[in-house]
C-alpha cells in the first residue's frame, strides 16, 4: 500500500500518505493508538472503504478492491474482532454462506460437510462441521471464522484483535494453528493492542500514529518498551503502579443471585460474593459463562431475579437502572457501540445523557448550556478526548475515544461502585494506561470497582481479588490476586477446576 490517503465527506482525514508492506509467508503486526487510522487502512485493503489517494498491489500487480467479496476473489480475507457467525446454522452452513456447492437446484449437504471438514483437517482447525454455531466454545468460533476465509482461497489473511475473547489456553492454539498457516504458505496481518502477544507471533511491526505511517521494525530485537514508545512516542508503564489495598465495609453483597432469560434459560446460577470499599474485585471468564449477565443483573437489566444484591445495606434486587445509579453505582457497559454511545448526537449530549433533568445543568426549565459545554470542555480534556470540539457526533470518533466519552460519562457521577465491564477493550495502549490510572484512583478514593474484562492480564495487574465464573455459578473466589498465575486461572475458566465450597450459601 502505497501514499494511501483517506478524507470523508465531512473533511476528516484518516490517513495521510500511508505506506504498509508486507513480505509474502511472514505473520505482521500493525499496531498505533486509537484514531491512528489502523481500522480505516484494513478497511480500504479489505474493499470495505474507498481510499482517496493512494495505489495497493497485491502479488507484483495493482489492484482496487471496490468490495470485500472481490477483494475475497483476489485471495484477501478477513476475519474481525466481532464474530459474524449465525448462531442459528451449523459450523459447515456457516462456512460455505454463499458458495454453496449445489446437486441439482439444491445445496449438496454431503458435498458441503466434506469440503469443510477437508479444509478444516488441512490446517489443524479441528471443528465439528456438523455443531450448532451457538453450542460451541468462542475459541471454535475462532477457528470458524478462519476457516471461512481459507475455505474461499484466501492467501492472505487479515485478524483483527483475534484474542481478544479467548483464553490464555486458547490464545496458545491459536498462535500454534497462526504458524502453521505461516508455513504453509500464508501471510497474516496480525492488528493487536498485546504487546506480549505481538511479540509471540509476529515477525515485523509497522507502526500508524495520527494517521500516517511512523515504520517498521523487526520484532526479534525489539523490547516491550521499544514497541510502547514507537506506538505512541513516548515512555508507556507497562504495569499498573498501584499500592496495596486497604479494604473497607462491605459495599455490595451478593448472595444466591439467580437469573433466567425470557426463554428460561438459566444466565446466573446461585453466584454469592462480596466486595469491599478501597478494592478492585476482577471478574474473569471465558466469554458467555455469566460475567456479562453478573454486571448487567446488578445494574438493573433483569427482572426475573432472585437471591439478594445488597449495596450499603439495601437490597436493590429488582431496582430499575436509574434508581441504581442514584443510589450510587455507574456502569461501563461490554460494548460502546450498542450500549455505550448514541452514535448519531454530539459528545456534549452523550457526557450528560444520564444527567439531562439534572438541578446541575439546567436553568429553570432550560438546559443551562454554558455549563454544559464547561463540563463537556473539561472531559474532553481530562479524559484526552481527540475531537474537533464537542458538537462532534460521537459517531466520528474513533474506537478508544468512543470509549473515552462512556468512560469519562461514568466517571463523572464519582459512584461508590464503579463497575465495568471490559473498560479497555479495542483500546491502544496509551489509552489503557490511563484507564487503568483512572480505575486505581477510584479505588484509592476508598471507593469498589467491580471489574470484568476478557483480557486476564487486565485482571490480573488491575484486580485485587478475582472471581471466576464458569457456567453461570461462581467457579473460585481468590482473595488476593498475586496468589494465582493466569494459566491456573485458565483451568477454572474452563470448568477444567473448580473451588472447593463455591455455592450460593457461601
Amino acid at each position: 500500500m502505497e501514499g494511501i490517503t483517506k478524507i470523508y465527506p465531512n473533511g476528516v482525514m484518516a490517513n495521510r500518505d500511508v505506506t504498509f508492506t508486507v513480505q509474502e509467508g511472514e505473520i505482521h503486526a500493525l499496531m498505533g493508538e486509537n484514531g491512528a487510522g489502523k481500522s480505516t487502512l484494513m478497511k480500504i485493503l479489505f474493499g470495505d472503504e474507498e481510499r482517496t489517494e493512494g495505489h495497493i498491489f497485491f502479488e507484483g500487480r495493482e489492484i482496487s478492491p471496490r468490495s470485500s467479496a472481490e477483494t475475497i476473489d483476489m485471495g484477501i480475507g478477513m476475519v474481525h474482532q466481532h464474530f459474524m457467525l449465525v448462531d442459528s446454522l451449523k459450523v459447515y452452513e456457516n462456512v460455505i454462506l454463499g458458495m454453496e456447492p449445489k446437486k441439482g437446484f439444491m445445496t449438496s449437504k454431503s458435498a458441503a460437510v466434506s469440503m469443510v471438514q477437508e479444509t478444516a483437517e488441512k490446517y489443524n482447525l479441528n471443528v465439528d462441521p456438523e455443531a450448532k454455531v451457538a453450542d460451541i466454545s468462542v475459541g471454535l468460533k475462532q477457528k470458524v471464522e478462519i476457516l471461512k476465509v481459507l475455505a474461499r482461497g484466501a492467501k492472505l489473511l487479515i485478524l483483527d484483535e483475534p484474542t481478544a475473547v479467548l483464553t490464555p489456553q486458547e490464545t496458545e492454539e491459536l498462535f500454534e494453528q497462526l504458524l502453521l498457516l505461516k508455513k504453509s504458505g500464508h501471510t497474516i496481518i496480525f492488528i493487536s493492542h498485546k504487546i506480549r502477544e505481538v511479540m509471540q507471533i509476529c515477525d515485523t511491526i509497522t507502526v500508524l500514529r495520527a494517521g500516517r505511517t511512523v515504520g517498521s521494525m523487526p520484532v526479534a530485537n525489539a523490547t516491550e518498551e521499544e514497541i510502547s514508545r514507537f506506538m505512541v512516542g513516548r515512555d508507556v508503564v507497562l504495569k499498573v503502579d498501584k499500592k496495596k489495598a486497604e479494604f473497607g465495609e462491605v459495599l455490595l453483597d451478593v448472595k444466591g443471585l439467580t437469573c433466567h432469560n425470557q426463554e428460561g434459560r438459566t444466565l446466573l446460577d446461585g453466584v454469592s460474593f462480596q466486595l469491599r470499599r478501597g478494592q478492585i474485585l476482577g471478574v474473569a471468564g471465558v466469554e458467555g459463562n455469566g460475567q456479562n449477565e453478573l454486571a448487567e443483573a446488578i445494574f438493573g437489566f433483569y427482572k426475573n431475579l432472585s437471591g439478594e444484591i445488597r449495596f450499603q445495606g439495601r437490597n436493590i434486587c429488582g431496582y430499575n437502572i436509574r434508581s441504581i445509579r442514584e443510589s450510587g453505582i455507574s456502569y461501563i457497559p461490554e460494548d460502546r457501540i450498542k450500549m455505550g454511545v448514541a452514535s448519531n448526537v454530539s459528545i456534549w449530549e452523550n457526557l450528560i445523557a444520564h444527567r439531562m433533568d439534572s438541578d446541575e445543568f439546567r436553568s429553570g426549565a432550560l438546559l443551562d448550556y454554558k455549563k454544559i459545554h464547561h463540563f463537556a470542555a473539561g472531559a474532553i480534556e481530562d479524559f484526552n478526548i481527540l475531537c474537533k470540539n464537542d458538537e462532534q457526533t460521537a459517531g466520528m470518533l474513533s474506537g478508544g475515544n468512543m470509549q473515552k466519552v462512556v468512560v469519562a460519562r461514568e466517571f463523572s457521577d464519582d459512584p461508590d461502585l464503579l463497575i465495568a465491564n471490559q473498560p479497555t477493550r479495542g483500546i491502544d495502549v496509551g489509552a489503557n494506561e490511563f484507564i487503568w490510572k483512572k480505575i486505581v484512583e477510584h479505588r484509592d478514593k476508598g471507593n469498589g470497582v467491580m471489574l470484568i474484562s476478557a483480557d486476564l492480564n487486565e485482571i490480573m495487574e488491575l484486580s485485587d481479588s478475582i472471581l471466576v465464573m464458569c457456567d453461570g455459578k461462581a467457579a473460585a473466589y481468590f482473595e488476593d490476586s498475586s496468589k494465582i498465575d493466569e494459566f491456573e486461572l485458565g483451568k477454572y475458566m474452563l470448568g477444567l477446576k473448580r473451588q472447593e465450597g463455591m455455592s450460593d450459601e457461601d
